[in-house]
């Protein structure tokens, strides 16, 4: 553990993968969710090589009462910053206290210039880090929705609070259709979900995640990764892979051969989800960041969740300042990637990925 003074008190930064402390403090903060856990952040360091870390004012040896969350990426591509996290919808800072969140975000800027960090990046699901006190002068980069679904009604509600046409008759249109559903961890479903997963990025002309990445998150994350597959006449036609933490259960990923889409193979996916979920005990069904411009996957979760919640990440220093990954060298890219062939975008992936974060 690395102790560091701060201006008036004392700030430690600590390892989360290696320190005791994170995992249970984690399963007790309200605000704390899978993307904090350590089996996501081993996940991010055995396939990107991300050094997780986290600021906290608490001293060694006690209790854990906050944390800020990052991952360090170092990238001679793209620079060395902290975001918080890669890969992940949303991350927010741990703290009960504004006068310690205060404190915390105080040090991630001295960390920055001290440490010559191209920028801090946070993903926080509510807060305005405009204004901390007049010193963290973060600046929004990013504007997403977030869509969560209460599980609390009875199914009958439930079900009848999804859209009439795009959920709720696909459902029953695949319930006809005899759909076959499988579902676990299996290297075999894993597989059928990569082909489907591979056929979408393909569609979208999108690189691809490695192959890698799903299989550390079964490794690390184990049995709170599911994957449910769809077929139809035993091939495979849509899937989805969520994760579960606490009483949330997360849609991290879905996919589907387009061929089939008239099957309604992913909103009966999706509700045999929720039924699941919700016979499990869990409170909320979270469906994950969608972003502004993509308004085909827009529309899909509208009709699970009507008013979804808007989700903003912040920066320092000034975001106009710089390439921001959401701005307009990523739309230059999906045009490029939009001519190569699912080979190139397979190579691309790999290589890539992890300057990205």
């Amino acid at each position: 553990m690395e102790i560091v003074p701060n201006v008036g008190a004392n700030v430690y930064r600590i390892d989360p993968m290696s320190d005791g402390r994170w995992t249970e403090f984690v399963q007790r903060h309200s605000r704390a969710s899978v993307f904090h856990s350590v089996g996501w952040l081993q996940a991010l360091h055995s396939t990107y090589g991300y050094e997780p870390l986290a600021y906290t004012t608490s001293s060694p040896g006690e209790k854990l009462q906050n944390g800020l969350l990052f991952c360090l990426i170092d990238s001679r591509i793209t620079g060395r910053r902290l975001v918080s996290l890669p890969f992940t919808d949303h991350c927010d800072p741990l703290s009960d206290s504004s006068e310690n969140l205060v404190e915390l975000l105080s040090f991630s800027q001295k960390a920055l210039r001290t440490e010559k960090l191209k920028y801090l990046e946070l993903r926080p699901t509510s807060g305005d880090f405009s204004t901390a006190n007049g010193i963290a002068s973060f600046l929004p980069t990013a504007r997403f929705f977030l869509h969560t679904l209460s599980l609390a009604p009875p199914l009958d509600e439930l079900f009848g609070g999804l859209d009439k046409n795009c959920v709720q008759r696909r459902v029953r249109r695949a319930e006809r259709a005899h759909l076959e559903e499988r579902s676990g961890k299996s290297e075999e479903l894993l597989k059928d979900f990569f082909q489907l997963f591979a056929l979408t990025r393909g569609r979208l002309h999108l690189p691809f995640t490695p192959v890698d990445w799903f299989r550390n998150l079964v490794r690390h994350l184990d049995d709170a990764v599911r994957i449910r597959v769809a077929y139809k006449d035993r091939a495979p036609i849509a899937a989805v892979l969520t994760l579960s933490f606490k009483e949330t259960v997360y849609y991290k990923y879905g996919c589907s051969d387009a061929r089939f889409n008239r099957f309604g193979a992913m909103p009966w996916l999706l509700w045999r989800t929720i039924v699941e979920a919700r016979s499990d005990g869990a409170a909320a069904f979270d469906l994950g960041r969608t972003e502004e411009d993509n308004p085909g996957l827009l529309a899909f979760k509208n009709h699970f969740v009507r008013q979804p919640q808007s989700l903003t990440y912040w920066r320092y220093p000034d975001a106009n300042s710089l390439d921001s990954l959401y701005g307009w060298k990523l739309r230059a890219a999906k045009r490029v990637f939009s001519c190569l062939p699912n080979s190139f975008l397979r190579i691309i992936g790999r290589s890539t990925y992890r300057h990205i974060g």
